[in-house]
Protein backbone atom coordinates (compact mmCIF):
# COMPACT_ATOMS: atom_id res chain seq x y z
CA UNK A 1 0.00 0.00 0.00
CA UNK A 2 1.91 3.54 -0.61
CA UNK A 3 2.33 5.67 1.73
CA UNK A 4 2.43 8.99 -0.06
CA UNK A 5 -0.48 10.75 -2.13
CA UNK A 6 1.42 11.57 -5.33
CA UNK A 7 1.77 9.00 -8.04
CA UNK A 8 4.46 6.29 -7.73
CA UNK A 9 8.13 7.08 -8.03
CA UNK A 10 10.58 5.58 -10.56
CA UNK A 11 13.52 4.86 -8.25
CA UNK A 12 16.56 2.92 -9.05
CA UNK A 13 18.85 1.16 -6.39
CA UNK A 14 22.42 -0.63 -7.33
CA UNK A 15 24.49 -2.96 -4.73
CA UNK A 16 20.66 -4.61 -4.28
CA UNK A 17 21.07 -7.65 -4.04
CA UNK A 18 22.43 -7.27 -0.06
CA UNK A 19 22.94 -5.02 2.54
CA UNK A 20 22.08 -1.42 2.15
CA UNK A 21 21.03 -1.54 -1.26
CA UNK A 22 18.45 -4.45 -0.35
CA UNK A 23 17.66 -2.40 3.12
CA UNK A 24 16.79 0.68 0.73
CA UNK A 25 14.50 -1.62 -2.08
CA UNK A 26 12.09 -2.77 0.89
CA UNK A 27 11.67 0.64 1.63
CA UNK A 28 11.19 1.69 -1.32
CA UNK A 29 8.96 -1.15 -2.10
CA UNK A 30 6.67 -0.67 1.37
CA UNK A 31 5.68 2.95 0.14
CA UNK A 32 4.86 1.67 -3.07
CA UNK A 33 7.18 3.03 -5.76
CA UNK A 34 8.45 1.60 -8.43
CA UNK A 35 11.79 -0.23 -8.23
CA UNK A 36 14.68 -1.02 -10.43
CA UNK A 37 17.21 -3.49 -8.69
CA UNK A 38 20.74 -3.39 -10.01
CA UNK A 39 23.53 -5.86 -9.33
CA UNK A 40 25.91 -8.28 -10.58
CA UNK A 41 24.09 -11.60 -9.48
CA UNK A 42 20.46 -12.20 -11.03
CA UNK A 43 19.64 -15.21 -8.60
CA UNK A 44 20.27 -12.47 -5.61
CA UNK A 45 18.51 -9.53 -6.95
CA UNK A 46 15.01 -12.16 -7.84
CA UNK A 47 15.52 -13.24 -4.07
CA UNK A 48 14.92 -9.37 -3.16
CA UNK A 49 12.48 -9.15 -5.86
CA UNK A 50 10.02 -11.26 -4.93
CA UNK A 51 10.19 -9.39 -1.44
CA UNK A 52 9.61 -6.31 -2.40
CA UNK A 53 7.10 -7.28 -4.83
CA UNK A 54 5.47 -9.13 -1.07
CA UNK A 55 5.54 -5.65 0.17
CA UNK A 56 4.32 -3.59 -2.53
CA UNK A 57 6.32 -2.25 -4.79
CA UNK A 58 4.18 -1.19 -7.73
CA UNK A 59 6.08 -2.80 -10.40
CA UNK A 60 9.91 -4.23 -9.55
CA UNK A 61 12.31 -4.78 -12.32
CA UNK A 62 15.76 -7.10 -11.72
CA UNK A 63 18.76 -5.75 -13.96
CA UNK A 64 21.62 -7.73 -13.90
CA UNK A 65 24.87 -5.55 -14.09
CA UNK A 66 28.43 -5.03 -13.33
CA UNK A 67 28.42 -1.43 -12.25
CA UNK A 68 32.16 -1.05 -12.96
CA UNK A 69 31.55 -1.63 -16.83
CA UNK A 70 30.39 1.78 -18.47
CA UNK A 71 28.37 -0.13 -20.95
CA UNK A 72 26.65 -2.25 -18.55
CA UNK A 73 25.30 0.38 -16.96
CA UNK A 74 24.54 2.85 -20.47
CA UNK A 75 22.29 -0.36 -21.13
CA UNK A 76 20.49 -0.42 -17.94
CA UNK A 77 19.66 3.35 -17.20
CA UNK A 78 18.19 2.71 -21.11
CA UNK A 79 15.94 -0.34 -20.19
CA UNK A 80 14.76 2.19 -17.33
CA UNK A 81 14.02 5.22 -19.45
CA UNK A 82 12.36 2.74 -22.14
CA UNK A 83 10.18 1.10 -19.93
CA UNK A 84 9.21 4.19 -17.32
CA UNK A 85 9.89 6.98 -19.20
CA UNK A 86 11.90 8.90 -16.09
CA UNK A 87 13.77 8.03 -13.47
CA UNK A 88 12.89 10.23 -10.24
CA UNK A 89 15.73 8.78 -7.45
CA UNK A 90 19.11 6.75 -7.72
CA UNK A 91 20.49 5.22 -4.67
CA UNK A 92 24.14 4.39 -5.41
CA UNK A 93 25.22 2.01 -2.57
CA UNK A 94 27.13 -0.65 -4.91
CA UNK A 95 30.65 -1.44 -3.34
CA UNK A 96 33.50 -4.14 -2.60
CA UNK A 97 36.13 -4.32 0.16
CA UNK A 98 39.69 -5.35 -0.21
CA UNK A 99 41.73 -5.71 3.11
CA UNK A 100 45.28 -5.32 2.78
CA UNK A 101 48.81 -3.14 2.01
CA UNK A 102 48.92 -1.83 -1.26
CA UNK A 103 51.72 -4.35 -2.09
CA UNK A 104 49.98 -7.38 -0.83
CA UNK A 105 46.54 -6.63 -2.56
CA UNK A 106 47.13 -7.94 -5.98
CA UNK A 107 46.74 -5.38 -8.99
CA UNK A 108 43.51 -6.88 -10.32
CA UNK A 109 41.93 -6.85 -7.03
CA UNK A 110 42.78 -2.89 -6.20
CA UNK A 111 41.78 -2.14 -9.29
CA UNK A 112 38.49 -3.94 -9.35
CA UNK A 113 37.67 -2.46 -5.85
CA UNK A 114 38.38 1.01 -7.21
CA UNK A 115 36.89 0.46 -10.56
CA UNK A 116 33.47 -0.86 -8.65
CA UNK A 117 32.99 1.89 -5.67
CA UNK A 118 34.57 4.79 -7.52
CA UNK A 119 34.48 4.63 -11.35
CA UNK A 120 31.43 2.74 -10.80
CA UNK A 121 29.73 5.52 -8.92
CA UNK A 122 31.09 7.78 -12.03
CA UNK A 123 29.17 5.53 -14.84
CA UNK A 124 26.34 5.41 -12.46
CA UNK A 125 26.12 9.75 -12.73
CA UNK A 126 27.27 9.67 -16.43
CA UNK A 127 24.03 7.84 -17.03
CA UNK A 128 21.55 9.03 -15.10
CA UNK A 129 22.14 12.92 -14.66
CA UNK A 130 21.27 13.39 -18.29
CA UNK A 131 18.32 11.89 -17.67
CA UNK A 132 17.36 13.85 -14.51
CA UNK A 133 18.36 17.27 -16.46
CA UNK A 134 16.31 16.80 -19.31
CA UNK A 135 13.44 16.17 -16.98
CA UNK A 136 14.63 18.72 -14.59
CA UNK A 137 14.02 16.74 -11.89
CA UNK A 138 15.60 14.11 -9.82
CA UNK A 139 17.84 12.88 -7.06
CA UNK A 140 21.18 11.06 -6.96
CA UNK A 141 22.31 9.89 -3.40
CA UNK A 142 25.35 7.95 -3.38
CA UNK A 143 26.67 5.88 -0.11
CA UNK A 144 30.08 6.76 0.99
CA UNK A 145 31.52 5.62 4.41
CA UNK A 146 33.13 7.29 6.96
CA UNK A 147 36.62 6.09 5.72
CA UNK A 148 36.07 8.19 2.32
CA UNK A 149 37.27 10.77 5.78
CA UNK A 150 40.01 9.03 7.18
CA UNK A 151 42.88 6.97 6.64
CA UNK A 152 42.94 2.97 8.29
CA UNK A 153 45.10 0.22 8.18
CA UNK A 154 45.52 -2.25 5.30
CA UNK A 155 42.08 -0.85 3.45
CA UNK A 156 44.08 1.28 0.81
CA UNK A 157 41.94 0.05 -2.10
CA UNK A 158 39.03 0.88 -0.18
CA UNK A 159 39.74 4.42 1.11
CA UNK A 160 41.08 5.18 -2.07
CA UNK A 161 37.65 4.66 -3.40
CA UNK A 162 35.52 6.28 -1.17
CA UNK A 163 37.72 9.48 -0.89
CA UNK A 164 36.98 9.43 -4.53
CA UNK A 165 33.30 9.75 -4.12
CA UNK A 166 33.09 11.84 -1.53
CA UNK A 167 35.14 14.23 -4.13
CA UNK A 168 33.05 13.09 -7.20
CA UNK A 169 29.80 14.27 -5.02
CA UNK A 170 30.95 17.67 -4.46
CA UNK A 171 32.29 18.22 -8.01
CA UNK A 172 28.40 16.78 -9.63
CA UNK A 173 26.87 19.28 -7.57
CA UNK A 174 29.23 22.21 -8.60
CA UNK A 175 28.69 21.17 -12.22
CA UNK A 176 24.92 20.99 -11.79
CA UNK A 177 24.05 23.98 -10.13
CA UNK A 178 22.85 25.50 -13.14
CA UNK A 179 19.95 22.44 -12.62
CA UNK A 180 18.56 23.22 -9.18
CA UNK A 181 15.72 20.53 -9.59
CA UNK A 182 18.81 18.13 -9.59
CA UNK A 183 19.99 17.27 -6.60
CA UNK A 184 22.87 15.26 -5.83
CA UNK A 185 23.55 14.46 -2.43
CA UNK A 186 25.63 11.68 -0.47
CA UNK A 187 25.65 9.46 3.05
CA UNK A 188 28.14 8.28 5.11
CA UNK A 189 27.75 5.72 7.37
CA UNK A 190 30.74 3.86 9.64
CA UNK A 191 29.87 0.05 10.79
CA UNK A 192 27.37 -1.22 9.03
CA UNK A 193 26.07 -4.93 10.10
CA UNK A 194 25.96 -6.52 6.29
CA UNK A 195 28.30 -9.11 4.18
CA UNK A 196 30.05 -6.90 2.79
CA UNK A 197 33.02 -7.86 5.54
CA UNK A 198 32.68 -11.71 4.91
CA UNK A 199 32.89 -10.81 1.90
CA UNK A 200 35.85 -8.99 1.48
CA UNK A 201 38.99 -9.70 -0.44
CA UNK A 202 41.54 -10.34 2.51
CA UNK A 203 45.08 -10.27 1.95
CA UNK A 204 46.20 -9.31 5.11
CA UNK A 205 46.50 -10.73 8.63
CA UNK A 206 43.27 -10.68 10.22
CA UNK A 207 39.50 -10.57 8.68
CA UNK A 208 37.63 -7.68 9.03
CA UNK A 209 34.06 -7.28 10.87
CA UNK A 210 32.45 -4.02 11.45
CA UNK A 211 33.67 -1.00 13.06
CA UNK A 212 32.05 -0.16 16.46
CA UNK A 213 29.48 1.54 16.89
CA UNK A 214 27.97 -1.01 14.53
CA UNK A 215 24.37 0.06 13.08
CA UNK A 216 21.72 -1.34 10.65
CA UNK A 217 21.46 -1.27 7.07
CA UNK A 218 17.57 -0.41 7.49
CA UNK A 219 19.23 2.54 9.28
CA UNK A 220 21.51 3.77 6.90
CA UNK A 221 19.37 2.83 3.82
CA UNK A 222 16.46 5.11 5.62
CA UNK A 223 18.61 7.76 5.69
CA UNK A 224 19.47 7.93 2.44
CA UNK A 225 15.96 7.73 1.01
CA UNK A 226 15.00 10.31 3.13
CA UNK A 227 18.06 12.45 1.82
CA UNK A 228 16.95 12.12 -1.65
CA UNK A 229 13.59 13.00 -0.88
CA UNK A 230 14.74 16.66 1.13
CA UNK A 231 13.55 15.50 4.40
CA UNK A 232 17.18 15.33 5.60
CA UNK A 233 20.34 16.07 4.77
CA UNK A 234 23.31 14.39 3.63
CA UNK A 235 26.74 13.54 5.38
CA UNK A 236 28.06 11.76 8.03
CA UNK A 237 25.46 8.92 9.93
CA UNK A 238 26.36 8.91 13.72
CA UNK A 239 28.15 10.98 16.30
CA UNK A 240 31.11 8.70 15.84
CA UNK A 241 32.24 9.39 12.54
CA UNK A 242 31.96 13.00 14.21
CA UNK A 243 34.75 12.01 16.85
CA UNK A 244 37.06 9.51 14.25
CA UNK A 245 37.11 12.51 11.45
CA UNK A 246 37.89 15.24 14.48
CA UNK A 247 40.99 13.37 15.61
CA UNK A 248 42.10 12.39 11.86
CA UNK A 249 41.82 16.00 11.23
CA UNK A 250 42.85 18.07 14.75
CA UNK A 251 45.02 15.59 16.16
CA UNK A 252 47.26 13.44 13.44
CA UNK A 253 49.82 12.90 15.82
CA UNK A 254 47.46 11.20 18.15
CA UNK A 255 45.10 9.49 15.41
CA UNK A 256 48.18 7.92 13.68
CA UNK A 257 49.54 6.58 16.94
CA UNK A 258 46.08 5.16 18.03
CA UNK A 259 44.08 3.95 15.00
CA UNK A 260 46.53 0.75 14.11
CA UNK A 261 45.76 -0.97 17.46
CA UNK A 262 42.17 0.52 17.60
CA UNK A 263 41.10 -0.98 14.35
CA UNK A 264 42.94 -4.19 14.91
CA UNK A 265 40.70 -4.49 18.09
CA UNK A 266 37.59 -2.85 17.24
CA UNK A 267 37.24 -3.40 13.24
CA UNK A 268 38.98 -6.99 12.43
CA UNK A 269 37.95 -10.21 14.18
CA UNK A 270 41.13 -11.71 15.62
CA UNK A 271 39.16 -14.85 16.75
CA UNK A 272 39.33 -16.51 13.20
CA UNK A 273 41.77 -17.24 10.64
CA UNK A 274 42.71 -14.99 7.67
CA UNK A 275 41.43 -16.88 4.67
CA UNK A 276 43.58 -15.08 1.72
CA UNK A 277 41.86 -14.70 -1.61
CA UNK A 278 39.60 -12.43 -3.83
CA UNK A 279 35.95 -12.40 -2.22
CA UNK A 280 33.66 -11.82 -4.08
CA UNK A 281 35.70 -8.28 -5.97
CA UNK A 282 36.42 -9.98 -8.77
CA UNK A 283 32.79 -12.01 -9.26
CA UNK A 284 29.63 -12.07 -6.93
CA UNK A 285 28.89 -14.36 -4.63
CA UNK A 286 25.52 -14.68 -4.48
CA UNK A 287 25.22 -17.55 -1.94
CA UNK A 288 26.39 -15.41 0.88
CA UNK A 289 24.39 -12.17 0.19
CA UNK A 290 22.22 -11.12 2.84
CA UNK A 291 20.05 -8.40 4.22
CA UNK A 292 22.63 -8.78 7.41
CA UNK A 293 25.68 -9.88 7.97
CA UNK A 294 25.00 -11.58 11.37
CA UNK A 295 28.43 -10.06 13.13
CA UNK A 296 26.50 -10.11 16.79
CA UNK A 297 27.45 -7.93 19.31
CA UNK A 298 30.28 -5.34 18.80
CA UNK A 299 31.25 -5.15 22.22
CA UNK A 300 31.22 -8.38 22.78
CA UNK A 301 33.70 -8.94 19.90
CA UNK A 302 35.68 -6.53 21.03
CA UNK A 303 36.34 -7.84 24.32
CA UNK A 304 37.06 -11.41 22.52
CA UNK A 305 39.62 -9.64 20.08
CA UNK A 306 41.02 -8.32 23.22
CA UNK A 307 41.58 -11.39 24.83
CA UNK A 308 43.00 -12.81 21.51
CA UNK A 309 45.43 -10.64 21.05
CA UNK A 310 46.90 -11.24 25.02
CA UNK A 311 47.26 -14.85 24.18
CA UNK A 312 49.14 -14.01 21.50
CA UNK A 313 51.36 -11.77 23.60
CA UNK A 314 51.85 -14.34 25.95
CA UNK A 315 52.57 -17.15 23.79
CA UNK A 316 54.82 -14.29 22.00
CA UNK A 317 56.45 -13.12 25.21
CA UNK A 318 57.34 -17.37 26.57
CA UNK A 319 58.48 -18.12 22.85
CA UNK A 320 60.98 -15.19 23.21
CA UNK A 321 61.69 -16.38 26.70
CA UNK A 322 62.75 -19.83 25.71
CA UNK A 323 64.56 -18.95 22.95
CA UNK A 324 66.69 -16.35 24.77
CA UNK A 325 68.06 -19.26 27.30
CA UNK A 326 68.71 -21.49 25.13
Amino acid sequence: MPTHDHPPRVVLVTGASSGIGEAAAHRVARRGDHLVLLARGRDALERVARDCDTLGAASTTVLPADISKDDAVEAAVAAVVAQHGWIDTVVGSAGVVAYGRVEDVPAEVFDQVVATNLLGSVNLARHVLPVMRARGAGNLVLVGSVIGHIAVPDMAAYVISKWGVRALVRQLQVDNRDCPGVRIEYVAPGGVDTPIYRQAATYGDAAGRPPFPVTSPERIAGRALDVADGRRSGGQVGLANEVIRFGFTALPWAYDRLVGPLFSVAAQDQTVEASPGPGNVLRSREEHNALRGGHGNALLAIGANVVELARRRVRETGVSRSSSGR
